[in-house]
């Protein structure tokens, strides 16, 4: 496992082995005591999978916040989308600062954000489909979202048409109004 650090504390891009032959490829996605063993010790409890029909869906900027904060470890089954984490944890050196990266089927990136982070994504290709490993069972009463398309943030999507957006992405709080939960302990 290739693990690459971001300019933002915490957030990591991991890149499993692919072993391959004429049939495809195997690749370990997570490995709890290899992880643990890189300084990355998470217990992830619950799994998700999320289809998005056509490109341009966005889905985020998705947050929840303590005491039910998840980490979250993301990748693309099927298809192209360009991921994205937003560090939301007062007193970063970083805070409100941006980090987008390429997950697909394809390349096997996976992203791992901690908790006190918003994050989102946008579909590139039809019948998108990424995966996700979070550390805490969602919440919907810690559940929360910010404008994808917030101008103090100022992500570039690179979208190629309109964003297909949820009524609660659309409804999304701004970033200025956003009084975040969490805390830097970097």
């Amino acid at each position: 496992m290739q693990i690459e650090e971001t300019f933002i504390s915490g957030l990591k891009i991991l890149i499993p082995d692919r072993f391959g032959d004429a049939r495809g490829f195997f690749s370990e996605s997570w490995n709890r005591r290899r992880m643990a063993e890189q300084g990355l010790d998470l217990d992830f409890v619950q799994d998700n999978h999320s289809l998005s029909a056509a490109p341009n869906t966005v889905r985020g900027l998705h947050f929840q916040a303590p005491p039910h904060a998840q980490a979250k470890l993301v990748r693309c089954g099927r298809g192209r989308l360009y991921d994205v984490a937003v560090d939301a944890r007062r007193g970063s050196p970083t805070y409100g600062r941006w980090f987008g990266v390429e997950l697909s089927a394809q390349n096997g990136k996976q992203m791992l954000i901690p908790a006190g982070f918003l994050h989102g994504f946008v579909t590139r290709e039809p019948e998108t489909e990424i995966l996700y490993k979070c550390t805490d069972y969602y919440a919907p009463e810690c559940d929360g979202a910010v404008r994808f398309d917030d101008p103090d943030i100022g992500i570039d999507w690179g979208l190629t048409g309109d964003a297909m957006l949820s009524g609660k992405d659309a409804a999304a709080q701004s970033f200025a109004a956003f009084d975040s939960p969490f805390v830097f302990e970097g």
